[in-house]
């Protein structure tokens, strides 16, 4: 059996992060990836440009049961520390939007940048190696289909259950429970959710159409794109607010954000009466929605023979659309896990367990869970730090 100071379960961004960052504290680390390779997501992350980070970081964009929880993490190690890495390897990047910075070639980059980073701290990462079973007495014992190690210190940085089909699965959740760590009941998120009825007719109808709106649930809400799909719905708006969303909620819509719709409609009825409904509500939203809402009674009809109790309803429509999802698309679409091991066992500063010294939780597997364009990323920089500063 092989010893080392610190066993590490998962070559993900947070696990190479806190491999790279103990490592260079002069701790004998061995990293450990069941997949063929480490740093998967990382790669498909951005449309494999990898949104590595954003320039807005703060609390109130993470959700998590314990919502102080990142607040440590998140100031210890910032998106700024990250960047003047990313920079000293001459990785060309760029803001999409928002705040989103992406590299300007391959998500291959930023994972080149910590394999090199781990090597050069002495890093040993074995790959293809899964874990059957840990267990402890005086020290952690790691079982793997290729061999046994043993280490005072475990960490924990396999993930939730999104994407499965790169590898992800419940093993952080199996492990935590074993030592008594609580689990907050994981769920999907950013992901596309999907409709029924009625509403499922008019997706298809409109599937491939994209319109600025806002997407609100309960009092949360984010204005960016929604996208119409032959499920239901997407986009960098629905995905936001899905991970807000439980079952049995209902959704609202703003598909004309910048405009008092009602005063549009209602200037239009005045100055243009001639023009048809489809084609003043096309002035305002896509073509393909301005028909589809217009509605096949009154699309062709000037607007100014459409009854103002109608012009009304359909503004109200327009502003307040009330829809409840019949569910998300699961963890095969879902970008990232919402909830996991319950930060209440956890510190806020190092990531240990409290009532397991030398235990470790550290990424997408602990309950903290960031808004889409970087924010997860970055929880993985900085938790997966701060746990290398303290094993």
């Amino acid at each position: 059996m092989e010893s080392f100071d610190v066993v590490i379960v998962g070559a993900g961004a947070a696990g190479l992060m806190c491999a790279m960052a103990a490592g260079q504290r002069g701790r004998r680390v061995l990293l450990l990836e069941h997949n063929d390779q480490p740093g998967a997501k990382i790669l498909i992350s951005g449309g494999g440009r990898c949104n590595f980070t954003n320039l807005e970081v703060a609390p109130e964009r993470f959700l998590s049961a314990s919502p102080h929880f990142c607040k440590s993490a998140l100031s210890r190690y910032t998106q700024h520390d990250f960047i003047a890495m990313v920079e000293r390897h001459r990785i060309r990047y760029h803001e999409k939007t928002l705040g989103q910075l992406f590299c300007d070639g391959s998500a291959r980059a930023i994972l080149a940048m910590l394999l090199a980073e781990c090597a050069a701290a002495r890093v040993d990462l074995r790959t293809r190696h899964s874990v059957k079973e840990i267990s402890r007495n005086d020290r952690f014992r790691i079982e793997t289909d290729r061999g046994s190690f043993a280490s005072p210190t475990l960490v924990l940085a396999t993930g939730g259950l999104s994407i499965p089909k790169m590898g992800a699965t419940g093993f952080a959740y199996e492990v935590a429970r074993c030592f008594g760590l609580a689990i907050v009941e994981p769920r999907p998120g950013l992901v596309p959710l999907k409709v029924a009825g009625e509403t499922l007719e008019l997706c298809k109808t409109l599937a491939g159409v994209s319109a600025d709106a806002i997407a609100s649930c309960g009092r949360d809400s984010f204005r960016e794109n929604i996208l119409f799909t032959h499920r239901g719905l997407s986009g960098p708006a629905i995905l936001q607010i899905s991970s807000y969303w439980r079952a049995g909620e209902t959704l609202s819509l703003n598909l004309a954000p910048s405009l008092d719709i009602e005063d549009v409609l209602a200037d239009r009825k005045r100055t243009r009466p001639k023009a048809e409904l489809k084609t003043v509500l096309a002035e305002v939203i896509p073509t393909r929605l301005a028909h589809a809402l217009a509605g096949a009674s009154t699309a062709n009809v000037a607007i100014a023979n459409v009854p103002d109790r109608d012009l009304s309803a359909l503004a109200q429509r327009l502003k307040r659309w009330q829809l409840k999802p019949s569910g998300s698309e699961g963890w095969a679409k879902a970008e990232v896990t919402v909830a996991g091991i319950d930060t209440g066992a956890l510190s806020s500063k190092t990531m240990e367990a409290r009532a397991v010294p030398g235990l470790f939780a550290i990424g997408e597997a602990v309950d903290v869970t960031g808004w889409l364009g970087g924010y997860n990323f970055q929880w993985a920089w900085s938790s997966g730090w701060c746990a290398g500063q303290a094993v």
